[in-house]
């Protein structure tokens, strides 16, 4: 029955966040004061995410790191400075829509994005390692690029930040890797499987959650939010495409630039949302919310092209 309904949501992923957002919109008042359970769902996923993680694959993708580098780079300097270099030109002297750009797209990435390799038959073994990598240094690199991208313009509580990312991510991560190797991979095969679905299921609750904290903004459908929502998209899809471009243009194996295009293009955009929430005003939060609208068509959609140009 778990394994049914596992299969129809991952059907549905495309349309899972949007109808989430929409939720969270409508009913606001209701879901604001689970605001505070955010972070132990947010755990939950990691942990469940992380049962297929292993120190073994790890190993061997970290002795050829070359594609690891490539992501890290794309991730964390060349989508920030494009994102900042997009606001900066289409939202002028708007500091906090600036920073929600940004924010959306110096997360780490997405470990949705395993799925999406997986299912284009992609190099699985790196993906998770970038995964695991981009998830242990996520708690220093996004407060310190915030630092450098906000500091002077919005207060900071990033020692507060960082906590918070190794609560949601850091400590679920390493617990479910340990467990995957002190079970021989057992934990895996047994227990990922019956929790996939309930993951799925959390993720659209944290995305109802945090999309209550910017209701207000929302519902508030001028051309300043139909603008966002438009670059959003573009600055979102640039980034899977700039991947695929870059892995070509140094002759990755195609496993490779599969496994590239998903992870440094798909963002794990709840932590964000979360991370906007919680630590900056809400007009921060409207990009990085909207974000979740196009994650999952996005990938839908270069997972079209990747079958395309294999074929």
């Amino acid at each position: 029955m778990l394994n049914s309904l596992n299969q129809i949501l991952q059907r549905i992923m495309p349309f899972i966040a949007p109808a989430s957002v929409i939720i969270g919109v409508l009913f606001a008042d209701y879901l604001m004061p689970f605001q505070g359970w955010v972070t132990w769902l947010f755990a939950f996923m990691t942990f469940a995410g992380s049962l297929s993680l292993n120190f073994v694959a790890l190993y061997r993708v970290i002795k050829h790191p070359m594609s690891v580098v490539i992501a890290l780079i794309i991730l964390h300097i060349l989508m920030p400075l494009w994102a900042f270099l997009i606001g900066v030109i289409t939202f002028p002297g708007d500091t906090l829509t600036i920073i929600g750009f940004v924010l959306a797209m110096m997360i780490p990435t997405g470990i949705t994005s395993f799925i999406w390799v997986s299912m284009n038959k992609g190099n699985v073994a790196l993906t998770l390692t970038i995964i695991l990598i981009d998830t242990l240094i996520a708690p220093f690199i996004v407060p310190f690029l915030l630092t450098i991208f906000a500091g002077a313009s919005v207060q900071l509580d990033v020692w507060g930040m960082m906590v918070g990312l190794v609560y949601m991510i850091v400590i679920p991560s390493v617990l479910g890797m340990l467990l995957h190797e002190l079970s021989h991979g057992m934990i895996h095969e047994k227990w990922s499987p019956r929790l996939a679905p309930f993951s799925k299921i959390t993720l659209a609750l944290v995305i109802m959650i945090n999309s209550s904290a910017v209701a207000d903004y929302l519902m508030d459908i001028q051309f300043h939010l139909i603008k966002v929502a438009l670059l959003m998209f573009f600055v979102a899809a640039s980034g899977y495409f700039l991947a695929w471009l870059v892995a070509k243009w140094l002759k990755r194996p195609q496993k490779d630039v599969i496994a590239l295009t998903f992870s440094s293009g798909m963002r794990n955009i709840s932590a964000g949302a979360v991370i906007a929430v919680q630590y900056f005003p809400g007009a921060v939060a409207v990009p990085v919310v909207i974000g979740m609208l196009f994650q999952q068509v996005l990938a839908s959609l270069y997972s079209k092209f990747l079958n395309r140009e294999k074929g």
